[in-house]
């Protein structure tokens, strides 16, 4: 019996540590120049493919922005509630996530995009990049 307890102890831990492991989740952004808290993006995951959403724009003053450089269907829309991640899928046999886009609405430009959890998961290394050009952000996990 102790055998069979501890056998699920083991299992439900291992796979609690490999979900997260995953960029699902709840994450704050760094702003790149002023290293303050930006935003809180979602991440979510419908059939293998991930997308990430602004569930919140930490400075009140730009609560109300729209992308007004974006050049898609995003042009002119409001910056929160917006979705700047997508298409992203699990990399087989590698510890990223890739294969999508994210959008910096602060610039209207879409970039290639991987993601690699760090620290067991309570970061997460956002690289955006076109050609051999790429820029990383580190993200916090808030839940």
């Amino acid at each position: 019996m102790k055998r069979i307890l501890g056998a699920l102890v083991l299992a439900f831990t291992a796979g609690a540590a490999f979900a997260q492991a995953s960029p699902v989740g709840l994450w704050k952004t760094i702003d790149d120049e002023t290293k303050q808290e930006k935003s809180l993006v979602r991440i979510s995951e419908s059939a293998g493919v991930l997308s990430g959403r602004i569930e919140k724009i930490v400075d009140p003053a730009k609560q109300d922005s729209v992308c007004d450089k974006c050049e898609d269907a995003r042009k002119g829309q409001k910056v929160l509630g917006m979705t700047i991640v997508e298409g992203v899928k699990k990399n087989a046999g590698e510890p990223y996530w890739d294969g999508g886009t994210i959008l910096d609405p602060n610039n209207g430009k879409t970039y290639k995009v991987r993601m690699t959890p760090k620290d067991g998961g309570k970061a997460l290394e956002v690289r955006g990049f076109i050609g051999f050009f790429f820029r990383n952000q580190q993200w916090i996990r808030v839940e």
